[in-house]
């Protein structure tokens, strides 16, 4: 029997939480709540609440925490001071993240643990802190918590209509998407070899809709 998967929460990387957070309220006109700190990555977030069990992360390298011995997750080493803020991958939601990874053959990274505050979770990391085909496909998270982190976020009556994944290799990314069994919006489009892979993110917000890249 197909395990499914659901669109988790879609990220976005940034050198700091201040420009990060500064390229959200433009786009979408409201101003992202405080998250808090992942102690085993060093890093640090805030938040944008999507749905009842959807959500929007700023990501960025915590500068007060010590750096980790290991490559951090969301390829957040490879960030420069002047680097864009960027929709740079997603995460999709399991309740076995074990049996979900065993649907495919495609490398998603190791299962890790880890936490921010109460909230623990598993979640698949590469060992590089790669990010998979480039981000387009999602890192896998298994929460352990009595409730979903985003029933605890302000509802601004933002929501998620629409994923799309850019990508050389379509064929794949569809294949991959399909074995995953994601529930959703998710659509898979190609694009010409050597052009970029991309996410974009139709976000409906009370001021219309909104488009994240």
């Amino acid at each position: 029997m197909l395990l499914s998967c659901e669109i988790d929460h879609i990220t976005i990387t940034a050198p700091d939480l201040t420009s990060g957070a500064a390229y959200v309220e433009t786009l979408l006109g409201i101003a992202p709540q405080a998250g808090g700190e992942h102690p085993r990555m060093g890093t640090h977030n805030m938040f944008v609440r999507l749905g009842s069990a959807l959500f929007l992360e700023i990501i960025a390298i915590n500068p007060a925490a010590p750096r980790p011995g290991r490559s951090r997750w969301f390829a957040l080493d490879a960030l420069k001071p002047d680097s864009k803020p960027r929709l740079s991958n997603w995460v999709a939601r399991t309740p076995d993240i074990r049996a979900a990874l065993s649907q495919t053959q495609e490398y998603l990274g190791d299962i890790e643990a880890m936490s921010r505050g109460d909230n623990h979770w598993l979640i698949t990391i590469p060992q590089d802190g790669s990010l998979p085909f480039d981000g387009i496909a999602p890192a896998l998270i298994e929460w352990h918590t009595a409730r979903h982190p985003a029933t605890g976020m302000q509802d601004f009556g933002m929501s998620l209509l629409k994923l799309e994944l850019l990508h050389p290799d379509a064929a794949t990314i569809g294949e991959l998407i399909q074995k995953l069994g994601v529930q959703g919006d998710v659509m898979v489009k190609p694009v010409s070899t050597g052009q970029p892979a991309q996410l974009i993110a139709h976000i409906m917000t009370p001021r219309g809709l909104r488009i994240l890249t």
